[in-house]
């Protein structure tokens, strides 16, 4: 082989091996963004200024709520995730299974469990009328979703 043959092979070979090297580094940053999957659960409607007086009535704390939905085509159990406000005040979901395309208002004062209403338990407002944050964490610790309004 001559050398002029073994330069023409030696440029080709680099070439292949840059095209290689290229069309393997698409593949794993598309990868990489695709391993990341969104989360179907999201908010809602959130009522954080209950109607009326705040007079720490249960009636008037439960009219202060967040509502959590399931966008997605499956059921997600919520079992773990927590829902925080800026100061961290913090609701653990027990064990909740959200069907697909179904909502759950978290309501702050006391009451019963069921499918479509959870409540906190408190004695006291969470939401700030003037301003706050909601935060959704799942069971890792992941934000899912966070929504604001008012003053920062």
């Amino acid at each position: 082989m001559s050398s002029r043959t073994i330069t023409r092979i030696a440029a080709a070979l680099s070439v292949a091996a840059a095209g290689l090297a290229g069309a393997t580094a698409h593949p794993a940053a598309a990868l990489a963004k695709s391993s990341v999957p969104r989360s179907p659960i999201v908010f809602g409607v959130i009522q954080y200024d209950s109607p009326g007086k705040d007079d720490r009535s249960q009636r008037s704390l439960n009219a202060e709520w967040v509502t959590v939905t399931n966008t997605g085509p499956g059921a997600v159990n919520l079992k773990a995730w927590t829902l925080t406000d800026r100061s961290r005040h913090t609701y653990t979901f027990r064990d909740l299974r959200l069907a697909a395309h179904q909502s759950v208002r978290v309501h702050t004062g006391i009451g019963r469990d069921s499918a479509r209403d959870v409540y906190q338990g408190r004695r006291d407002y969470v939401w700030n009328n003037a301003g706050d944050t909601a935060t959704l964490r799942d069971n890792h610790s992941h934000v899912v979703a966070a929504k604001s309004w008012g003053r920062r």
